[in-house]
């Protein structure tokens, strides 16, 4: 046996001394001491500190309870405080709505009856041949009120229904669109009606049917259901319609979403006069030089023609 430097024999069996295993030890002691000693000192601190932190986190929700609840309770009291002022406002906007509406009706009535003196004093002044083909071309083209038979196209809003939440089978539009008086109206024209009107409404070349928000307008004037399509046109109108592609859909709504849809024949339907037209005038450009792509000096005598008035500008 070999002696170590110095001298001294080793001892049998101390040769080889113990070296701790690094993974061994962190898998025995896997948290780091400091948690440990905090542990300690929070268990040394004793029961009063974690008692007074709940009393403290009670205390707290207490008073946001109670801030909570006194807030609600002046909302509701300026709530009801100003119920009053805004059913008052709602009340007034309602009344001065009827005002209008009945303040319109008779200035529809009033021009209506004036619009018929004129006709009679222009009969009057014109010869028996040239009043009649004004009146005849005055029915073509909606600014005369024309009477005869027709039919009458009535579709009505079905009930509110409730679809499937999930996929929406069975729901669909229960009221009815804009875009299905433009189809009946334009189907009915193709049927070869003369005229047409919408709940009183004469159509002409110029009308319009669109919406805004909920309402249905036409020429810019609301029109409220059930919705009546008049239309006077040759005997053979109710059957010509019935097979049109508007008829077709309008019975796929009835199956469908439950609208109403029905077709009637009517004798001496009367259809009223639309309002006069707003003529506009087209006017030539005062200067070609604002026209982009242009270039280059007027030519002499280009200058603007006289409008159709005869007022040059």
């Amino acid at each position: 046996m070999s002696a170590p430097a110095g001298g001294r024999p080793s001892a049998p069996g101390a040769g080889r001394g113990f070296t701790p295993d690094f993974l061994t030890e962190l898998f025995r002691n896997p948290l780091d001491p400091g948690y440990a000693d905090a542990a300690e000192r929070r268990r040394a601190a004793g029961a009063r500190p974690a008692g007074w932190r709940s009393r403290s986190a009670q205390a707290v929700s207490v008073v946001v309870i109670v801030a909570l609840g006194f807030l609600f309770a002046v909302a509701y009291r300026q709530t009801v405080a100003e119920e009053p002022g805004r059913s008052k406002a709602r009340a007034g906007l309602v009344a001065q709505i009827k005002a209008r509406e009945a303040q319109t009706d008779e200035l529809a009535a009033r021009a209506d009856r004036l619009r018929e003196e004129v006709g009679r004093q222009r009969d009057a002044a014109l010869s028996g041949s040239q009043a009649s083909r004004l009146r005849r071309l005055e029915a073509g083209t909606g600014l005369g009120r024309v009477r005869g038979d027709g039919v009458v196209v009535r579709l009505a809003d079905a009930a509110a229904q409730e679809g499937d939440a999930v996929t929406g089978a069975g729901g669909g539009p229960p009221r009815v669109l804009y875009t299905d008086l433009q189809k009946v109206a334009n189907d009915l024209w193709a049927a070869g009606a003369e005229a047409v009107a919408i709940n009183g409404q004469r159509l002409t070349a110029t009308s319009t049917i669109r919406s805004a928000g909920a309402a249905i307008l036409v020429d810019f004037r609301p029109v409220t259901g059930p919705y009546e399509v008049s239309a006077i046109g040759p005997g053979s109108l109710r059957e010509r319609f019935g097979d049109s592609r508007a008829a077709y859909l309008m019975r796929e709504l009835v199956e469908s979403v439950g609208l109403s849809f029905q077709v009637r024949e009517v004798e001496e339907l009367t259809l009223p006069a639309a309002p006069e037209p707003r003529l506009r005038y087209a006017e030539p450009s005062p200067s070609p030089s604002g026209v982009a792509g242009s270039s280059g000096p007027e030519p002499s005598g280009s200058g603007s023609s006289p409008s159709p008035t005869g007022g040059g500008r």
